[in-house]
Protein backbone atom coordinates (compact mmCIF):
# COMPACT_ATOMS: atom_id res chain seq x y z
CA UNK A 1 0.00 0.00 0.00
CA UNK A 2 1.54 3.54 -0.98
CA UNK A 3 0.74 6.15 1.53
CA UNK A 4 -0.65 9.43 0.13
CA UNK A 5 2.10 12.14 0.68
CA UNK A 6 4.66 10.17 2.36
CA UNK A 7 7.14 11.90 4.45
CA UNK A 8 9.81 9.08 3.46
CA UNK A 9 9.64 6.43 0.29
CA UNK A 10 11.79 3.26 2.11
CA UNK A 11 13.38 1.23 -0.99
CA UNK A 12 13.22 -2.61 0.22
CA UNK A 13 11.12 -4.75 2.77
CA UNK A 14 14.33 -6.78 4.13
CA UNK A 15 15.42 -6.30 7.79
CA UNK A 16 16.71 -3.00 6.94
CA UNK A 17 13.44 -1.29 5.25
CA UNK A 18 11.37 -3.27 7.72
CA UNK A 19 13.29 -1.43 10.38
CA UNK A 20 13.26 1.07 9.21
CA UNK A 21 9.29 1.28 8.69
CA UNK A 22 8.76 0.58 12.15
CA UNK A 23 10.87 3.63 13.80
CA UNK A 24 9.75 6.07 11.89
CA UNK A 25 6.52 5.38 12.00
CA UNK A 26 6.71 5.60 15.96
CA UNK A 27 8.98 9.01 15.17
CA UNK A 28 5.50 10.39 13.70
CA UNK A 29 6.57 9.88 9.93
CA UNK A 30 4.51 8.66 7.41
CA UNK A 31 6.06 6.49 5.16
CA UNK A 32 5.58 4.37 2.05
CA UNK A 33 7.74 0.65 1.92
CA UNK A 34 8.46 -0.41 -1.84
CA UNK A 35 9.65 -4.20 -2.47
CA UNK A 36 10.65 -5.14 -6.38
CA UNK A 37 9.51 -8.78 -4.42
CA UNK A 38 6.24 -10.50 -3.61
CA UNK A 39 6.87 -10.91 0.06
CA UNK A 40 8.93 -9.63 2.64
CA UNK A 41 12.60 -10.46 3.83
CA UNK A 42 12.69 -12.30 -0.07
CA UNK A 43 16.70 -12.46 0.05
CA UNK A 44 16.52 -14.25 3.27
CA UNK A 45 13.87 -16.70 1.47
CA UNK A 46 16.52 -18.13 -1.14
CA UNK A 47 19.44 -18.61 1.34
CA UNK A 48 20.51 -22.31 1.55
CA UNK A 49 18.69 -24.55 3.61
CA UNK A 50 20.55 -25.30 6.24
CA UNK A 51 21.73 -21.72 7.20
CA UNK A 52 21.28 -20.84 10.71
CA UNK A 53 22.62 -16.87 11.70
CA UNK A 54 25.93 -16.56 13.31
CA UNK A 55 24.82 -14.21 15.57
CA UNK A 56 22.83 -15.18 18.37
CA UNK A 57 19.50 -14.60 19.27
CA UNK A 58 19.84 -11.55 21.74
CA UNK A 59 21.67 -9.65 19.75
CA UNK A 60 19.48 -10.07 16.13
CA UNK A 61 16.14 -8.94 17.33
CA UNK A 62 15.35 -5.82 15.38
CA UNK A 63 13.80 -2.47 16.87
CA UNK A 64 10.46 -2.87 19.29
CA UNK A 65 10.45 -6.62 19.34
CA UNK A 66 12.93 -9.22 20.24
CA UNK A 67 13.40 -12.69 18.31
CA UNK A 68 11.13 -15.70 20.06
CA UNK A 69 12.79 -16.56 23.62
CA UNK A 70 11.80 -20.73 21.94
CA UNK A 71 13.64 -19.65 19.02
CA UNK A 72 17.35 -21.50 19.39
CA UNK A 73 20.38 -19.07 20.11
CA UNK A 74 21.37 -19.39 16.83
CA UNK A 75 17.80 -19.43 14.80
CA UNK A 76 17.79 -20.97 11.29
CA UNK A 77 16.91 -19.24 8.05
CA UNK A 78 13.12 -21.17 8.00
CA UNK A 79 13.09 -19.13 12.02
CA UNK A 80 14.16 -15.55 10.68
CA UNK A 81 11.80 -15.50 7.82
CA UNK A 82 9.20 -16.18 10.18
CA UNK A 83 10.38 -13.79 12.35
CA UNK A 84 10.45 -10.96 9.71
CA UNK A 85 6.68 -11.67 8.94
CA UNK A 86 5.67 -11.37 12.22
CA UNK A 87 7.80 -8.06 12.57
CA UNK A 88 6.28 -7.06 9.53
CA UNK A 89 2.53 -7.99 10.82
CA UNK A 90 3.09 -7.00 14.69
CA UNK A 91 3.79 -3.11 13.36
CA UNK A 92 1.59 -2.89 10.25
CA UNK A 93 4.06 -2.47 7.69
CA UNK A 94 2.71 -2.87 4.13
CA UNK A 95 4.87 -2.68 1.24
CA UNK A 96 4.01 -2.37 -1.98
CA UNK A 97 5.28 -6.05 -3.53
CA UNK A 98 6.29 -6.27 -6.97
CA UNK A 99 7.53 -2.67 -7.20
CA UNK A 100 10.68 -2.33 -8.64
CA UNK A 101 12.76 0.88 -8.36
CA UNK A 102 14.77 2.52 -11.26
CA UNK A 103 15.90 5.76 -10.20
CA UNK A 104 16.19 8.16 -7.23
CA UNK A 105 16.80 11.41 -8.01
CA UNK A 106 16.54 14.91 -6.61
CA UNK A 107 13.55 16.87 -7.99
CA UNK A 108 13.99 20.42 -6.32
CA UNK A 109 13.50 19.72 -2.31
CA UNK A 110 11.73 16.70 -3.01
CA UNK A 111 13.11 12.97 -4.05
CA UNK A 112 11.85 11.70 -6.89
CA UNK A 113 11.72 7.69 -7.22
CA UNK A 114 10.97 5.92 -10.35
CA UNK A 115 8.68 3.39 -10.77
CA UNK A 116 7.86 0.97 -14.22
CA UNK A 117 5.24 3.38 -14.75
CA UNK A 118 5.06 5.45 -12.53
CA UNK A 119 6.82 7.82 -10.04
CA UNK A 120 6.66 9.10 -6.07
CA UNK A 121 8.15 11.87 -4.50
CA UNK A 122 9.07 12.56 -0.67
CA UNK A 123 11.30 14.76 0.97
CA UNK A 124 13.47 11.82 2.82
CA UNK A 125 14.16 8.26 0.78
CA UNK A 126 15.79 5.40 2.65
CA UNK A 127 17.77 3.00 0.48
CA UNK A 128 17.65 -0.52 2.38
CA UNK A 129 17.91 -2.66 -0.30
CA UNK A 130 20.59 -4.96 1.60
CA UNK A 131 24.33 -6.31 0.84
CA UNK A 132 23.11 -9.77 -0.55
CA UNK A 133 21.22 -8.86 -2.90
CA UNK A 134 24.06 -8.47 -5.87
CA UNK A 135 25.97 -11.94 -6.02
CA UNK A 136 29.49 -11.14 -7.51
CA UNK A 137 30.63 -13.88 -9.91
CA UNK A 138 33.64 -13.69 -11.02
CA UNK A 139 35.27 -15.04 -14.66
CA UNK A 140 38.24 -16.89 -15.32
CA UNK A 141 40.18 -18.33 -18.56
CA UNK A 142 38.56 -21.59 -19.91
CA UNK A 143 35.35 -21.08 -17.75
CA UNK A 144 32.67 -21.50 -21.30
CA UNK A 145 34.98 -25.16 -21.66
CA UNK A 146 33.99 -26.25 -18.61
CA UNK A 147 31.67 -29.32 -19.05
CA UNK A 148 30.37 -29.15 -15.21
CA UNK A 149 27.78 -26.97 -13.41
CA UNK A 150 29.06 -23.07 -12.60
CA UNK A 151 26.50 -21.31 -9.86
CA UNK A 152 26.82 -18.85 -6.98
CA UNK A 153 26.42 -19.54 -3.30
CA UNK A 154 23.19 -17.55 -3.58
CA UNK A 155 21.69 -20.21 -5.88
CA UNK A 156 22.39 -23.14 -3.37
CA UNK A 157 19.53 -25.31 -1.58
CA UNK A 158 21.35 -28.42 0.01
CA UNK A 159 23.69 -31.61 -1.27
CA UNK A 160 20.94 -33.60 -2.87
CA UNK A 161 21.61 -32.74 -6.26
CA UNK A 162 25.58 -33.20 -5.53
CA UNK A 163 25.91 -36.92 -4.31
CA UNK A 164 28.07 -39.17 -5.58
CA UNK A 165 30.19 -35.82 -7.33
CA UNK A 166 33.01 -33.87 -6.46
CA UNK A 167 32.28 -30.25 -5.63
CA UNK A 168 34.44 -27.39 -5.69
CA UNK A 169 33.26 -24.30 -3.39
CA UNK A 170 35.61 -21.29 -3.91
CA UNK A 171 35.69 -18.78 -0.89
CA UNK A 172 36.79 -19.30 2.58
CA UNK A 173 33.76 -17.16 3.84
CA UNK A 174 30.71 -17.90 6.43
CA UNK A 175 28.53 -19.33 2.97
CA UNK A 176 31.71 -21.08 1.55
CA UNK A 177 32.73 -22.85 4.82
CA UNK A 178 29.09 -23.65 5.53
CA UNK A 179 28.08 -25.05 2.65
CA UNK A 180 31.26 -26.97 2.24
CA UNK A 181 30.64 -28.34 5.90
CA UNK A 182 26.99 -29.18 4.61
CA UNK A 183 28.08 -31.25 1.38
CA UNK A 184 30.77 -33.34 3.55
CA UNK A 185 28.32 -33.94 5.97
CA UNK A 186 25.83 -35.55 3.68
CA UNK A 187 29.06 -37.46 1.97
CA UNK A 188 30.10 -35.31 -0.66
CA UNK A 189 33.68 -35.46 -2.42
CA UNK A 190 34.60 -31.64 -1.56
CA UNK A 191 36.89 -29.23 -1.87
CA UNK A 192 37.59 -25.50 -1.00
CA UNK A 193 39.14 -22.97 -3.12
CA UNK A 194 41.28 -20.24 -0.82
CA UNK A 195 42.87 -17.74 -2.88
CA UNK A 196 44.59 -15.93 -0.07
CA UNK A 197 45.20 -15.77 3.68
CA UNK A 198 42.07 -15.52 5.96
CA UNK A 199 40.83 -15.15 9.73
CA UNK A 200 39.10 -18.22 11.40
CA UNK A 201 36.91 -17.02 14.95
CA UNK A 202 34.93 -19.41 17.11
CA UNK A 203 31.31 -19.12 17.43
CA UNK A 204 31.50 -18.67 21.04
CA UNK A 205 34.32 -17.58 22.86
CA UNK A 206 34.47 -18.81 26.62
CA UNK A 207 30.79 -19.41 26.66
CA UNK A 208 29.91 -16.16 25.26
CA UNK A 209 28.97 -15.95 21.37
CA UNK A 210 31.81 -14.52 19.74
CA UNK A 211 29.50 -11.39 19.60
CA UNK A 212 29.29 -10.47 22.40
CA UNK A 213 32.76 -10.05 22.80
CA UNK A 214 33.11 -7.78 19.52
CA UNK A 215 30.16 -5.71 21.22
CA UNK A 216 32.35 -5.65 24.31
CA UNK A 217 35.14 -4.15 22.20
CA UNK A 218 33.71 -2.30 19.56
CA UNK A 219 34.84 1.25 20.74
CA UNK A 220 38.26 0.27 21.20
CA UNK A 221 40.96 0.88 18.15
CA UNK A 222 40.88 -2.06 15.87
CA UNK A 223 44.31 -3.45 16.39
CA UNK A 224 44.50 -2.77 20.01
CA UNK A 225 41.12 -5.54 20.05
CA UNK A 226 42.64 -7.88 17.50
CA UNK A 227 46.81 -7.54 19.64
CA UNK A 228 44.47 -8.38 22.67
CA UNK A 229 42.56 -11.49 21.36
CA UNK A 230 45.19 -12.96 19.15
CA UNK A 231 46.58 -15.14 21.75
CA UNK A 232 42.68 -17.06 22.79
CA UNK A 233 41.73 -17.14 19.54
CA UNK A 234 45.19 -18.91 18.47
CA UNK A 235 44.23 -21.19 21.22
CA UNK A 236 40.12 -21.77 20.26
CA UNK A 237 40.78 -22.33 16.42
CA UNK A 238 44.46 -23.86 16.68
CA UNK A 239 47.36 -23.69 14.35
CA UNK A 240 45.35 -23.90 10.59
CA UNK A 241 48.38 -23.12 9.15
CA UNK A 242 48.77 -26.97 9.40
CA UNK A 243 45.91 -27.55 7.17
CA UNK A 244 47.38 -25.19 4.38
CA UNK A 245 45.83 -22.36 5.19
CA UNK A 246 47.66 -18.93 5.73
CA UNK A 247 46.80 -16.66 8.43
CA UNK A 248 46.08 -13.59 7.65
CA UNK A 249 48.35 -10.71 8.75
CA UNK A 250 45.19 -8.43 9.53
CA UNK A 251 43.14 -9.58 12.94
CA UNK A 252 39.65 -10.33 12.40
CA UNK A 253 37.96 -6.82 13.48
CA UNK A 254 40.59 -4.96 10.85
CA UNK A 255 39.60 -7.05 7.95
CA UNK A 256 36.14 -6.04 8.26
CA UNK A 257 36.74 -2.32 8.65
CA UNK A 258 39.09 -2.07 6.61
CA UNK A 259 38.44 -4.77 3.81
CA UNK A 260 35.12 -5.17 3.98
CA UNK A 261 35.66 -9.43 5.27
CA UNK A 262 34.24 -11.05 7.30
CA UNK A 263 36.01 -13.77 9.09
CA UNK A 264 34.95 -17.47 8.49
CA UNK A 265 33.01 -17.88 11.67
CA UNK A 266 33.99 -21.84 12.25
CA UNK A 267 30.54 -24.46 12.79
CA UNK A 268 32.72 -27.71 12.11
CA UNK A 269 34.29 -26.92 8.99
CA UNK A 270 37.68 -27.02 10.41
CA UNK A 271 37.01 -30.31 11.77
CA UNK A 272 36.17 -31.51 8.70
CA UNK A 273 39.37 -29.83 6.83
CA UNK A 274 41.35 -31.68 9.54
CA UNK A 275 39.99 -35.40 9.43
CA UNK A 276 39.77 -34.67 5.36
CA UNK A 277 37.09 -34.91 4.49
CA UNK A 278 36.74 -30.87 2.78
CA UNK A 279 40.32 -30.78 0.70
CA UNK A 280 41.80 -27.37 1.04
CA UNK A 281 42.88 -25.89 -2.87
CA UNK A 282 44.75 -22.72 -3.95
CA UNK A 283 42.94 -20.11 -6.08
CA UNK A 284 41.49 -20.95 -9.55
CA UNK A 285 44.00 -20.07 -12.34
CA UNK A 286 41.56 -21.41 -14.89
CA UNK A 287 39.33 -23.14 -16.06
CA UNK A 288 39.54 -26.43 -18.52
CA UNK A 289 36.69 -28.99 -19.78
CA UNK A 290 37.12 -31.30 -16.51
CA UNK A 291 37.73 -29.38 -14.11
CA UNK A 292 40.00 -26.17 -12.46
CA UNK A 293 43.60 -25.50 -12.95
CA UNK A 294 44.92 -23.75 -9.56
CA UNK A 295 47.59 -21.15 -9.02
CA UNK A 296 49.91 -23.22 -7.77
CA UNK A 297 49.87 -25.78 -10.80
CA UNK A 298 47.39 -28.37 -9.75
CA UNK A 299 44.85 -29.34 -12.13
CA UNK A 300 41.74 -31.61 -10.99
CA UNK A 301 38.74 -32.49 -12.03
CA UNK A 302 35.35 -31.59 -10.55
CA UNK A 303 31.90 -32.34 -11.52
CA UNK A 304 30.35 -28.39 -10.11
CA UNK A 305 31.84 -25.69 -9.10
CA UNK A 306 30.12 -23.27 -6.48
CA UNK A 307 31.31 -19.51 -6.11
CA UNK A 308 30.80 -18.62 -2.64
CA UNK A 309 32.47 -15.57 -4.05
CA UNK A 310 29.78 -12.78 -2.11
CA UNK A 311 27.72 -10.16 -3.15
CA UNK A 312 28.85 -6.57 -4.34
CA UNK A 313 25.58 -4.54 -4.29
CA UNK A 314 26.42 -1.34 -6.61
CA UNK A 315 24.27 1.88 -6.16
CA UNK A 316 25.32 4.03 -9.18
CA UNK A 317 23.04 2.46 -11.08
CA UNK A 318 20.05 3.50 -8.48
CA UNK A 319 21.41 6.86 -7.61
CA UNK A 320 22.70 7.99 -11.24
CA UNK A 321 22.92 11.71 -10.49
CA UNK A 322 23.39 11.79 -6.83
CA UNK A 323 26.82 13.17 -5.56
CA UNK A 324 29.10 12.81 -3.11
CA UNK A 325 27.30 9.62 -1.36
CA UNK A 326 28.36 6.75 -3.05
CA UNK A 327 32.39 5.30 -3.79
CA UNK A 328 33.68 4.37 -6.63
CA UNK A 329 32.25 0.76 -6.33
CA UNK A 330 28.73 2.45 -5.65
CA UNK A 331 28.89 1.57 -1.72
CA UNK A 332 27.49 4.57 -0.02
CA UNK A 333 30.17 6.29 2.04
CA UNK A 334 27.87 6.46 5.12
CA UNK A 335 24.94 4.37 6.42
CA UNK A 336 22.47 4.53 9.17
CA UNK A 337 23.27 8.76 9.12
CA UNK A 338 22.74 11.83 7.28
CA UNK A 339 24.66 12.01 4.10
CA UNK A 340 26.19 14.57 1.78
CA UNK A 341 21.99 14.69 0.01
CA UNK A 342 19.92 16.09 2.09
CA UNK A 343 17.08 13.76 3.04
CA UNK A 344 18.55 10.44 1.36
CA UNK A 345 19.40 7.67 4.29
CA UNK A 346 21.19 4.33 3.63
CA UNK A 347 20.32 1.44 6.32
CA UNK A 348 22.18 -1.92 6.30
CA UNK A 349 24.59 -1.22 3.59
CA UNK A 350 27.99 -1.69 5.00
CA UNK A 351 29.23 -4.64 6.99
CA UNK A 352 29.02 -4.56 10.45
CA UNK A 353 31.52 -6.56 12.85
CA UNK A 354 28.88 -6.17 15.14
CA UNK A 355 26.61 -8.50 13.48
CA UNK A 356 24.37 -7.00 10.41
CA UNK A 357 20.87 -7.25 12.00
CA UNK A 358 21.87 -5.72 15.26
CA UNK A 359 23.68 -3.11 13.26
CA UNK A 360 20.53 -2.53 11.26
CA UNK A 361 18.14 -2.31 13.96
CA UNK A 362 20.69 0.28 15.89
CA UNK A 363 20.74 2.44 12.48
CA UNK A 364 17.03 2.12 11.89
CA UNK A 365 16.39 3.96 15.47
CA UNK A 366 19.48 6.83 14.21
CA UNK A 367 17.91 7.47 11.11
CA UNK A 368 14.18 7.94 12.54
CA UNK A 369 15.36 10.42 14.70
CA UNK A 370 17.15 12.52 12.25
CA UNK A 371 14.60 12.17 9.68
CA UNK A 372 12.12 13.39 12.32
CA UNK A 373 14.57 16.45 12.50
CA UNK A 374 15.27 17.06 8.98
CA UNK A 375 11.49 16.84 8.63
CA UNK A 376 10.77 19.91 11.18
CA UNK A 377 13.79 22.18 10.28
CA UNK A 378 12.13 21.41 6.40
CA UNK A 379 8.57 22.62 7.75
Amino acid sequence: MTAQNPDAIIVGAGPAGLACAATMRAAGLIVTVLEKADCVGAVWRLHYDRLHLHTDRRHSGLPGMAMPSNYPAYPSRAQVVDYLESYAARFKVAPSFNTEVSRIAREGPLWRVQLADDAIVAPMVVVATGIADAPYRPSWPGMATFGGEIIHSSEYRNPVPYAGKRVLVVGFGNSGGEIALDLANAGVDAALSVRGPVQILPRDLLGLPILSWAILYQRLPARFVDALNAPVLRLAVGDFEKLGLKRSAKGPRRMVEEDGRVPLIDIGTLAKIRDGSIKIRSGIASFNAQGVVFADGASEAFDAVILATGFRPDLRRLLPDVGGVLDSHGIPLVTGRPTAAAGLYFCGQITAPTGQLREIGIEAERIAQFAKGYLASAA
